[in-house]
């Protein structure tokens, strides 16, 4: 009897063969797309390329997104949230009343004594809605009325890593999509010859690490990950040329490697290999595109006095700012900022006006760059950190001096442009700035209101992996319609 393969045609191609030959045919096309795009310059095409057919879901606020995160914890009481009976207290011990049952971190859950402490600096109210601002923010106060001042956000996470992977990933739990690889895997990108998603991070300062996988994209396709923008000669390593290979031979190199990728993914069908040829091909037009887009050296010194001296010194955090407006215009979607340096559990007060100096000035002067350029309306800025920090002082107190524990209960945070209402404030917590009192903001609701700017429902954009349904916001967050114009 003669053996014929199971579900077998007339015209003897089984179903395996139709599917596979229908996969090649569609990496075929799609492989055709990326080779037929525009190899040089910095031409952005009318529509996104990528992205999900559905999105956005309604007619977004904002095209793109700048975060400027400030890992480590800002204090929010040396910051942004004004306490004046905090002052009156300082020294004396945090009621229990306050705390109740309220965990603390090991840094300080031995200390005999949790003394209360007052801000060091003086803070004064700015803008049409009053908001108070400390004295190591001026230039951070006289954008006021751009600005949605969130002072209720609270987090589940009372440690670094976990904290800032909750933000980040919307998990607490390392291995999830990034933020901004929801957005580029969504929303597509804009420049095809740039990333949809780049990251620029302040050169270490010796605090708390930050780890590639902060930008990854977790069980997303690799090519929706974040991108790496260094500092120097080599803003991407490996994608210069060595010397000798022409940009003919590059190109001849590229299109034999791709053919040898078509042929492993006709046997294997694995869309991986489709995204590395996708990734192969974006780097070759990078060659060209970043070192034009990271090329400071075309702004006026206007635009440099207006971001401070810094923003000459390549890798500090103006710099950083400065290179996210250039990115900003040329399409880029989502461009992640990280800026260490806010752990201070002691000598808070001269740590953190040194982190105010290298942040407020720049933090200010994006938001007037975008807006002065007609781009604020479109463009979503965040500023803000992991966790804020404790009421009372870490370790010994005195008059000048304290440093400050972690403190996941509520912290401060601002947003601006992009459909945000500027000049508000947006919640509340107790004279001691411990608890939350009015209008709490979750890490979620954040996250949710930042995909509503995008045009995105955050409950429809979902992935299905390993037979579970995921999202950025998890099984829960809401749109905070307070901060929205």
């Amino acid at each position: 009897m003669m053996n014929r393969p199971p579900f077998s045609s007339p015209f003897g191609i089984t179903r395996r063969h139709f599917f596979s030959r229908s996969a090649q045919g569609l990496g075929a096309a799609a492989l055709a797309s990326l080779l037929t795009r525009p190899t040089s310059g910095l031409g952005i095409a009318n529509q996104p390329a990528g992205g999900l057919p559905s999105l956005p879901h309604f007619a977004p606020k904002a095209k793109r997104v700048i975060y400027l995160f400030q890992s480590g914890g800002p204090s929010h009481l040396d910051l942004y949230d004004y306490k004046p009976l905090l002052q009156k207290h300082h020294g004396e011990q945090l009621p229990d009343s306050v705390r109740g049952q309220q965990r603390l971190t090991g840094m300080t859950a031995q200390q005999s004594s949790i003394p209360l402490a007052g801000s060091a600096f003086k803070f004064s109210q700015h803008g049409s809605g009053g908001a108070w601002f400390s004295e190591i923010l001026p230039h951070t106060a006289k954008i006021a009325d751009q600005l949605c001042i969130v002072r209720s956000m609270f987090t589940e996470a009372i440690n670094h890593d976990p904290a800032i992977t909750f933000f980040q990933t919307g998990s607490q739990i390392a291995g999830r999509p990034s933020m901004g690889s929801w957005v580029h895997y969504g929303l597509g990108s804009v420049n095809q010859n740039l990333p949809g998603f780049v990251v620029l991070v302040t050169p270490n300062k010796g605090d708390q690490p930050l780890y590639s996988r902060l930008w990854g994209s977790g069980y997303l396709d690799s090519r929706y990950q974040g991108i790496q923008l260094r500092a120097g000669k080599e803003p991407i390593l490996y994608m210069a040329n060595p010397d000798g290979p022409c940009g003919t031979g590059r190109r001849a190199l590229l299109d034999k490697l791709n053919e040898l990728n078509r042929e492993q993914f006709s046997k294997e069908l694995d869309p991986e290999i489709e995204s590395r040829i996708s990734q192969y091909e974006m780097a070759y037009r990078m060659q060209t595109s970043v070192p034009e887009v990271t090329d400071l050296s075309q702004e006026t010194e206007a635009t440099f006095d207006l971001y401070g001296s810094d923003s000459r010194k390549p890798g500090t955090f103006a710099a950083n700012c400065l290179l996210a407006r250039r990115l900003a215009e040329q399409g880029v979607r989502f461009i992640q900022l990280y800026h260490q340096g806010w752990d201070q559990h002691g000598d808070l007060p001269k740590a953190i006006r040194n982190q105010a100096k290298e942040t407020d000035q720049a933090s200010a002067a994006l938001i007037t760059d975008l807006k002065q350029r007609g781009m604020l309306d479109d463009t979503l800025v965040i500023w803000g950190g992991e966790f804020g920090r404790t009421c009372y002082s870490q370790g010994g107190l005195t008059k000048e001096n304290y440093g400050r524990d972690h403190h996941p209960r509520c912290f401060s945070l601002w947003m601006a442009g992009g459909g945000v209402k500027g000049g508000t404030v947006i919640g509340e917590t107790d004279d001691y700035g411990y608890n939350i009192t009015a209008d709490a903001v979750h890490v979620h609701d954040l996250q949710a209101t930042v995909l509503h700017l995008l045009g995105i429902d955050h409950e429809r954009l979902t992935l299905t992996y390993q037979g579970r349904r995921f999202r950025l916001t998890d099984v829960h967050g809401h749109v905070v319609k307070k901060g929205l114009a």
